[in-house]
This record gives C-alpha cells, structure tokens and sequence, in this order.
C-alpha cells in the first residue's frame, strides 16, 4: 500500500465513479482501475462493489475511508510543517536579554515577530549582562540576544536597534544638583555609585567614561549583578546609579531618576547579536524582520 494508492482510493469513493475519478486525477482509467486492484489484494478484501450504474463502497472499504483521509491529511500537514520551517515560517528560538531592554524594546520587536511570524515560538533568558550574553550565544544556549555593544566576539553579527541616554537613579531625600531639572554630572563627583559586578559591564564602562570626561574618577561603593538589586540600593539611599533611559519604565519605590548634563554625550547602545554561522531557517527569517527598520538613536545623536 502507498499514498499514491490511498488518493486513488480517496478520490474514487468520494466521485464514486471510475472515469471521473480518472479525469480529476489526470490519469487514464486502466491504471487507477489497477492501482485500486492492487491494493484491494494488499489489503485482502474488496474495497467497492462495481456495477454498470455506480461504484459503492463495501464495508471493508467503508472502514478504510476514514482512516485513508486522515492518513493523506497528516503527510500534507506534515509536508506543510516541513516546508515552513524550511523557510523560517515555523521554529523555536531562545532569547537572552538584559534587564532594561526587556521594558522598552522587547516587547516593540516581539510585537513584530508575533505579526509577521506567527508560527515562532520565543523562549527568553532574561537579567543577562553582555558578557553573559555573549558566553550564552557561543555556547548554543540561545539563539539571538538583546544586549548593550560592543561585543567582542568577531563571529557575532551586530545590528544597532538604539542609543539611549543614561539617566540618574537616586534614592528618595538624597541631594544631588539643584532639586529640580537635569543634573551636572560634575556633581556627582563626591557620590558613591552603585553599579554592576559583571566584569566588562558595557553600562558601566559607559558610566565611568562619562564621569572621567566630567573631571572625576567615580567612587564605586556597591556592587550588584541585576538591574534589580542596583535599583533596590539606590532605593536604600547607600548610592546613586547611572543607567539607561529603559529605566524609566520600571518604577521602584524610593528611587526617582533625573536628566544628567554632561560635557560629552551618556549614552549607551542597544543592539541585535546573533552567530554568523548559525544555519537556523527560524533565526535568518526572524533577523531579516527584526532588521527592517533602521536604528532608532536618540534626537540630536548623529545617524548610525
């Protein structure tokens, strides 16, 4: 028994006809009429009562119609599946992101794979630094990061989705600057900072870069591995923090965040990472989509 045989068969019991079976096939009648032969003695018993009039089905080919659709609807949603995860339509792909990018630009860039393909399945790893994130995409634990560049590692792809400011975090009655409006960055000279403990934290070296273009070395009181822990010792009043602007979607009681001036720009990048190599039909589909549009830098930054 093959498929072929089992379409026959399909198409013969719904036409219950022999010749307008043929003609829908595209088939001259002698082979269906044998192919149907053929697998009657496969199966030992006779599939239709053939008379001058009609065809019918005989009981045995009653109990075979049923299972003879489901079988050829199963191949053709097999084939269907096969087909678009060939070409990216359909697949799994595991997403590790740092913490602030998870509030502002996750949810616009799975917005856009949920519109243009439905058929992904995401899994994310979130509160990852950009080391960490590029230790996880080299070894296989993810396919695709949301992560702060640069990165250093060259068989990484880079495609830049913003620049954002930094801001200040600062605990509630600690005073800094004027009360009110952006705050000189050279203030914050005699501060302790709260910042993250990930060796290579690309938030961070932006911070200190800022603050030594500003005239002084930041002094780094604590140290925390999540974006969380940071907010909560700012909240405790123990340090001020510079972060990214993402922050301000993430309200913690205790922390306010204030604009900073500075004699050089604050600002750190947020990008797509993904391996070069990487043959994933899912991952080349979802990279073209989510690289459609150009980077979006903030107001007064020059183009990208």
């Amino acid at each position: 028994m093959d498929l072929r045989q089992l379409r026959y068969f399909v198409t013969v019991a719904r036409t219950r006809h022999f010749g307008r079976a043929a003609g829908e096939l595209h088939i001259a009648q002698s082979p269906l009429s044998q192919a149907i032969r053929q697998l009657e003695s496969h199966l030992g018993a006779p599939l239709f009562e053939r008379t001058t009039r009609r065809v019918d089905l005989t009981a045995a080919g009653e109990a075979l119609l049923p299972e003879a659709v489901r079988i050829l609807e199963s191949v053709s949603a097999a084939r269907d599946q096969v087909s678009r995860v060939a070409a990216g339509d359909l697949g799994a792909l595991r997403i590790g992101t740092t913490a602030l990018a998870t509030y502002r630009h996750v949810p616009r860039l799975v917005r856009r794979l949920a519109d243009e393909l439905p058929g992904l399945s995401l899994t994310f790893r979130t509160e990852m630094l950009t080391p960490s994130l590029e230790s996880a995409l080299a070894d296989h634990r993810i396919d695709l990061a949301v992560l702060r560049p640069p990165v250093s590692d060259d068989a990484l792809a880079v495609h830049l989705l913003a620049r954002e400011r930094l801001v200040l975090a600062v605990g509630a009655g600690v005073g800094v600057g004027p009360a009110e409006g952006p705050v000189d960055l050279a203030d914050l000279a005699d501060a302790d900072f709260v910042v993250y403990s990930a060796p290579g934290s690309v938030v961070g070296a932006a911070a200190d870069r800022a603050c030594r273009a500003a005239g002084f070395v930041p002094r780094h009181t604590h140290e925390a591995d999540q974006t969380s822990i940071v907010l909560a010792l700012v909240a405790a009043g123990v340090g001020v923090a510079l972060l990214p602007e993402s922050v301000l979607a993430v309200s913690v009681a205790g922390v306010g965040y204030r604009e900073l001036r500075s004699p050089a720009p604050v600002t750190a990048d947020v990008a797509l990472a993904w391996r070069r190599d990487d043959p994933s039909p899912a991952l080349a589909k979802a990279v073209g989509v989510l690289t459609a549009d150009p980077a979006d830098p903030q107001p007064g930054d020059p183009p990208s």
